[in-house]
């Protein structure tokens, strides 16, 4: 099993930025070469995949609707995984887990159901 506990939520104005965090217990990621991301969950919606990232960090994949405004990136000997949101617009507004994949899956998911582990998330607000 892995442990996901994410930080770095709140509440921003449109336009602004928000760097979430997230730092992994139990089987880490490195040691299991594990594919890494980003899914978030807004009221009343399904959850959708936001960012992944590969075991090596040299891939990365986004959701159409983040590109170009959010970087995922990784420390392995950290056990830890960050998003860097910039340009935050209301329809972001969502609850944001990370997510692990199987072990030795390396690359990165483009689905939550690539996705086996994750958080309990962090609440990011941004207001109009």
């Amino acid at each position: 099993q892995v442990q996901l506990v994410e930080s770095g939520g709140g509440l921003v104005q449109a336009g602004g930025s928000l760097r979430l965090s997230c730092a992994a217990s139990g089987r880490t990621f490195n040691n299991y070469r594990m594919g890494l991301g980003w899914l978030r969950q807004a009221p009343g919606k399904e959850r959708e995949f936001v960012a992944g990232i590969s075991w090596s960090g040299s891939n990365t994949y986004y959701a159409d609707s983040v590109k170009g405004r959010f970087t995922i990136s990784r420390d392995n000997a950290k056990n830890t995984v960050n998003l860097q949101m910039n340009s935050l617009k209301p329809e972001d507004t969502a609850v944001y887990s990370c997510a692990a994949r199987q072990p030795y899956y390396t690359d990165p998911g483009r689905r939550v159901q690539d996705y086996n582990y994750w958080g309990q998330g962090t609440q990011v607000t941004v207001s109009s």
